[in-house]
């Protein structure tokens, strides 16, 4: 089975293109908020655990957080493993976030075998640590892994767009948008963000998923 990927602007263009021969209704989106960004990242052990630290809070107090854990030097399992439970609070970790974090470090993941490995083999190993769950799984097969054909049915920005984009009365449910799209494989990586930029433009701000 070989691994589809979209490696630069050239690339999600080219599956842009073969999405709009599939749904010809982005034409009008992809008209309107051009070709997204692809807002790739190095992955590994500190991008999910920078995923960890973000959850339910805000853009500025995360970031807040894991500026003082990065000046702590307790970005990495070696320096989460020495490390206290009171130190890790002390530095903005509730203990909920500290218990995911240390499930992050007990797994051990082998991030360089990720790359090879196919998408539900990669969420499943991913969503074994306390505090992943399917979202933050996808989040990183798309931006880290540069996975071609990745739709997250569970996110309010992608229901919001497709549901304005299909015409349908309200807000699908993940398994009638899982239903509604499954034609647009394998180029679903594309018509993700086209949709992330797309409701951005509709609540007239940049929709970040992560």
């Amino acid at each position: 089975m070989s691994i589809r990927t979209i490696e630069n602007s050239q690339e999600l263009q080219e599956n842009i293109t073969a999405l709009l021969a599939i749904e010809p209704k982005f034409a009008s989106v992809y008209e309107q908020v051009g070709t997204p960004s692809l807002r790739h990242n190095a992955g590994g052990f500190e991008q999910l655990m920078r995923a960890m630290v973000g959850q339910q809070l805000s853009v500025a107090a995360a970031a807040s957080i894991w500026q003082r854990l990065v000046d702590a030097g307790l970005t990495t399992p070696q320096a989460i493993r020495q490390a206290t439970d009171e130190t890790l609070k002390s530095q903005g970790l509730s203990k909920q976030k500290t218990r995911y974090v240390r499930s992050l470090v007990d797994h051990d993941i082998d991030f360089t075998t990720l790359e090879t490995m196919p998408d539900e083999d990669v969420i499943k190993t991913l969503t074994a640590v306390t505090g992943i769950g399917r979202w933050t799984a996808e989040m990183y097969l798309l931006f880290s892994l540069k996975r071609a054909d990745v739709f997250a049915v569970d996110d309010l920005a992608i229901k919001v767009g497709a549901m304005h984009l299909l015409g349908l009365a309200e807000r699908p449910t993940p398994k009638q948008l899982k239903n509604l799209t499954q034609h647009w494989s394998p180029y679903r990586s594309a018509a993700s963000l086209l949709l992330w930029s797309y409701y951005g433009s509709l609540r007239n701000k940049t929709a970040v998923p992560l």
